[in-house]
């Protein structure tokens, strides 16, 4: 499609650990259009993290290895190009809010100096004066209070929601077509979660630029997302437009993933977890991921015997089931169940 940014086809990603090999992400493919923003959910493991940073090149070498699929981004081919090239985008055309900016900023450099240094990395004959007029400008786009001021605080002088702030400052310094958010509301307390992400929709939309936002909080995408991708063991299990995926999911393990969203009207203190644990990404998987913990597949030997691809539903939706037709009654009777327990 002419409006798609970004399209990933038949990613893989292997990690050497021990002598052993974890499949970290096996065949993900999926497409991000313009001014889109694109939700990636899925438990610690998933391969959401590793993916998203596959495409910048940035996970450690040589541990990681990329082993096959295609990543094209304004219809080049970033798989295979120099560092030099990668480092280029990196920052210009396409920016990051890390997970955690305590250790993403230098701790013994002063944040606006970082936020005017990557600035000028990509306008090397920019003038200082004016790279740090620029990077005050950010800091008070972003609402840091006595931008200024703060230009010349370290890391450990911002509290969280701060820092967090000036990350997006920098991720959004050079404009780019698209914004990768890893986890950025991680650490931070309920209000100041609503504000970092009011701010990064403002700026967002103020950019026009596409965002990935990397999250293991569904209830956080559908305030946020217009599409969401369900990843699963290194696996896209299911893709949707979001309304979608809350009111017909199409695999099991969103429906697990729904029924532990916590629900103001719920009497019950506990939240309720998806039985049992991902699989072990060294050990070769010969069904599907998610049938020791899917209450769906039980007895079924297809499951068993083969993993299920990735098929269109229609001409927005996805599944990786053998049964995905299947999966909304199975999705009202586990949370018609979870609602009358509590």
């Amino acid at each position: 499609m002419a409006d798609v940014v970004l399209r990933v086809s038949g990613l893989s990603v292997e990690f050497a650990s021990r002598g052993r090999t974890v499949r970290a992400v096996n065949g993900v493919s999926f497409d991000l259009h313009e001014r889109e923003v694109l939700g990636v959910v899925g438990e610690s493991g998933s391969g959401k993290s590793v993916t998203m940073m596959a495409v910048l090149g940035l996970n450690p070498r040589p541990a990681a290895r990329l082993t096959g699929g295609a990543i094209e981004f304004e219809g080049r081919d970033l798989v295979g190009l120099p560092e030099q090239d990668l480092a280029a985008l990196r920052g210009r055309r396409i920016g990051v809010v890390f997970q955690d900016p305590m250790t993403a900023f230098n701790p013994v450099k002063k944040v606006g100096e970082q936020i005017a240094e990557m600035i000028r990395v990509h306008a090397p004959r920019m003038p200082r004066a004016e790279a740090m007029r620029r990077a005050v400008d950010l800091l008070r786009s972003v609402e840091v209070p006595n931008a200024e001021e703060r230009y010349h605080g370290y890391p450990h002088q911002f509290s969280g929601g701060m820092r967090q702030r000036a990350m997006i400052a920098m991720a959004i310094a050079n404009r780019p077509r698209i914004l990768i958010a890893d986890e950025p509301t991680t650490a931070l307390d309920v209000t100041v979660q609503a504000q970092i992400m009011s701010l990064l929709e403002a700026v967002r939309a103020g950019t026009d630029a596409s965002m990935i936002l990397i999250t293991h909080d569904l209830g956080l995408l559908a305030e946020t997302a217009q599409r969401v991708l369900v990843m699963y063991a290194g696996r896209v299990v299911e893709t949707a437009p979001v309304r979608d995926v809350f009111r017909r999911p199409a695999h099991p393990y969103t429906v697990g993933l729904l029924g532990s969203l916590p629900r103001v009207t719920d009497r019950a203190r506990r939240l309720v977890p998806i039985p049992g644990s991902p699989p072990d990404q060294m050990a070769p998987q010969l069904g599907c991921p998610f049938l020791p913990r899917c209450s769906l597949a039980a007895g079924r030997s297809l499951c068993a015997e083969s993993i299920p691809p990735l098929v269109a539903l229609g001409p927005h939706r996805a599944s990786a089931c053998h049964f995905p037709h299947e999966v909304p009654a199975h999705a009202e009777r586990v949370l018609d169940r979870r609602a009358a327990t509590s």
